[in-house]
């Protein structure tokens, strides 16, 4: 199986090969697309379209499917599903916001689909929530994910510390709780930056619950090595660092992602990753930032391909937060 990734202002026509994706910017018209596809409706910035659509596909016969929400799609060894969930429908108790039970249903309706379909390994996932920084009831809405989402990696025996997937968790100004998610039939390889703290290790100043994913993951589709990198942000340790200052803080993201690489290349199975092939989604909190960071990621990461979204960041003192693949042959 040949899995590969394609991002393109054109709306994509279906070929039948579509595993499924994304669409980031303004709000589609017309029919949705056939595939499983994530609407990260959000404002593009420095970009020439309203919208744009990312794409995996593959070369080998696709599965397709709808169960509890999930709308997936699955060739060989690999699955994507995307989930919606609306908080409404979640009313929670006492204890339980409605984000914390959604979240605990969306990642239990995640496992129960993965384990009866056979791709028990979670490699990837990309969460979007509301008004993420908001303080509800003495707890940001972030941790309240963050509990709802290691409670089902706990009741489903996922563990929460090593083995976990890659992932990053953004605001939109609204919308529902979605959830898209790439799984294999066999173990990602976790990744972590020996220059921050696992994030399933944060101490208890960052809530109840540790955010449940790794640095990066290194997967193996059939023939291929994907390296896929988590929402990576201005953290050392596990604090904050160039606290109101972006081009700081951008700098650190991508010295962030460069230990990244270096421990990808240290266990790699194919060619040397680099800053400058990997594929980059970058999300500012202030769109008034866009040619800060713009220029200085020119300069750090040359001609790398680079979709800019605004949208807020999971603690409310970073200004930006980036995120990256690169797809590699494996050699012989």
């Amino acid at each position: 199986m040949a899995l590969r990734f394609n991002s393109s202002a054109a709306v994509s026509r279906e070929t039948g090969d579509e595993l499924g994706g994304a669409i980031v910017g303004e709000a589609a018209s017309g029919a949705s697309a056939a595939w499983p596809q994530q609407r990260i409706f959000a404002s593009l910035l420095g970009a020439t379209s309203a919208a744009v659509n990312e794409t995996w596909f593959v070369n080998q016969a696709i599965t397709s499917g709808s169960e509890q929400g999930i709308a997936w799609r699955c060739a060989g060894d690999l699955l994507y599903g995307v989930l919606e969930l609306d908080e409404a429908d979640f009313p929670g108790s006492a204890d339980c916001s409605s984000l914390q039970a959604a979240s605990r249903e969306a990642y239990s309706r995640i496992f129960r689909l993965l384990d009866a379909r056979g791709f028990p390994n979670l490699w990837r996932v990309w969460n979007y929530l509301a008004a993420i920084n908001l303080e509800i009831r003495g707890l940001e809405r972030y941790r309240q994910f963050n509990v709802g989402r290691q409670d089902a990696f706990l009741e489903y025996r996922r563990g929460a510390a090593g083995n976990v997937p890659a992932a990053c968790a953004l605001g939109l100004a609204s919308g529902p709780l979605s959830i898209a998610f790439m799984a294999g039939r066999v173990p990602a390889v976790p990744l972590e930056n020996p220059r921050q703290v696992s994030a399933y290790n944060y101490p208890a100043d960052y809530g109840p619950r540790s955010p449940t994913f790794s640095r990066a993951a290194l997967a193996y589709p059939s023939g291929q090595e994907i390296l896929l990198i988590s929402g990576t942000a201005s953290i050392v340790g596990h604090r904050t660092v160039h606290l109101n200052d972006v081009a700081g803080q951008c700098r650190e993201c991508v010295a962030n992602i460069e230990a990244v690489l270096g421990e990808a290349n240290r266990l790699r199975r194919s060619a040397p990753f680099v800053l400058g092939e990997l594929s980059y989604r970058v999300y500012l909190r202030d769109a008034a930032d866009f040619r800060t960071i713009r220029e200085i990621l020119s300069r750090l990461l040359g001609p790398a391909e680079i979709c800019y979204v605004q949208a807020d960041i999971c603690r409310c003192d970073l200004l930006l937060e980036i995120e990256a693949h690169a797809l590699h042959l494996l050699e012989n």
